[in-house]
């Protein structure tokens, strides 16, 4: 597993560089005067009513907000005065968020209150949120990064589930990226995030609990029998490998939705081979290429790398990865209103085969 350069920030966060073959980073001092980082946590508040815990994380409102490209924290800081990688350059480059959602997962033992009869009950936000930036190009995207270069940042992924996954008090390791002001991006800069949550998020609690429920049933996987189904009817593949299969599923949600499985049923990034993360990161960059083919502007959406751990509550958890956009068309968006965000009853405004047969033909 990739080896990265280790080195401390001003406010005693840690930095992490993983290197291109043939490069060797350079990281200076960081002398910005950051304030100490206090003893202001996060909160976690579970909701009654629908038996969910929620984030309280006050912090998060005075984190960095559109600063102009001359100010972005997150390109190369050669002074050691200016950004979140003070050095000349990088290839990518991992840190703990400056504001997060959730931290303190060192090597404290913590574990997540078992909901009691309390209606208003609370737990400290135990556990990590980790910036990681794909290029020290600030105008580029994960789509024009080459071969290489994606695999680095896979590889970066996996060395950061490993040692998330291995934190007392950890259990799920989420990697995302949120692409586009329409999603809601507030730094341009090619990047993405990693969150450790103490408990399991409530996506991947229904479909632990729906494949349960299957394989008490049918004595399948659920995951790998949609995968198989899909591959049978072909009319939602969009591009397929040795290795890996990519489909706008079936009950597809949102206006442009695609799902990328192994075709090896494996937990996490950490289960696959060399040969497999060579064609995880060739098939991610096929996808993400052919949907920044799909308008005249570049397709804003949401990348979700699902991941379960090696245990028994999580053993029917299938590894894949969701990607879904809000543009419906070259000029609306699609708004989460009434429906979607009140009820959570989606409401699609197109067929999963059209938009199937669209991204196909974007060769």
């Amino acid at each position: 597993m990739t080896d990265p350069t280790r080195w401390p920030l001003a406010d005693g966060r840690e930095l992490l560089m993983f290197p291109l073959a043939g490069h060797t980073p350079a990281p200076v001092p960081d002398r910005r005067p950051l304030p100490e980082r206090g003893d202001q946590r996060s909160q976690l508040r579970f909701d009654r009513q629908t038996g969910q815990w929620v984030i309280i994380a006050a912090l998060r409102q005075d984190r960095t907000y559109k600063p102009p490209p001359d100010q972005c924290p997150l390109c190369p800081g050669p002074t050691g005065l200016t950004s979140e990688i003070p050095a000349p350059d990088y290839d990518v480059a991992v840190f703990e968020n400056r504001f997060p959602s959730l931290s303190g997962a060192g090597s404290a033992a913590f574990d997540l209150p078992f909901p009691n009869g309390d209606l208003f009950q609370s737990a400290p936000g135990h556990g990590r949120c980790e910036v990681i930036c794909f290029s020290s190009d600030h105008t580029g995207s994960f789509s024009q990064l080459a071969q290489a270069h994606a695999r680095l940042v896979v590889d970066a992924w996996r060395h950061r589930t490993a040692d998330l996954m291995a934190r007392p008090g950890i259990a799920n390791v989420f990697c995302f990226e949120n692409r586009g002001e329409e999603i809601g991006v507030t730094l341009t800069h090619p990047h993405g995030q990693i969150y450790g949550y103490p408990y399991l998020p409530p996506r991947a609690a229904d479909m632990l609990r729906e494949a349960r429920a299957y394989a008490e049933r049918t004595g399948g996987n659920l995951f790998t029998d949609i995968l198989a189904r899909e591959v049978t009817e072909g009319s939602r593949i969009i591009a397929s490998t040795e290795l890996f299969t990519a489909f706008v599923p079936f009950a597809a949600r949102w206006p442009v939705e695609v799902h990328i499985y192994p075709n090896r049923f494996v937990h996490n990034l950490v289960d696959l081979t060399d040969a497999e993360l060579d064609g995880f990161a060739q098939i991610y960059l096929d996808v993400l290429k052919k949907f920044d083919r799909m308008y005249p502007t570049a397709l804003p959406y949401i990348s979700a790398l699902h991941q379960y751990a090696n245990s028994d509550e999580q053993r029917e958890g299938y590894f894949h990865v969701e990607l879904m956009s809000v543009r419906r068309s070259a000029t609306k968006l699609k708004f989460l209103a009434g429906s979607e965000s009140a009820m959570n009853a989606f409401i699609s405004d197109v067929t999963p085969e059209s938009v199937a047969e669209r991204l196909r033909e974007l060769a």
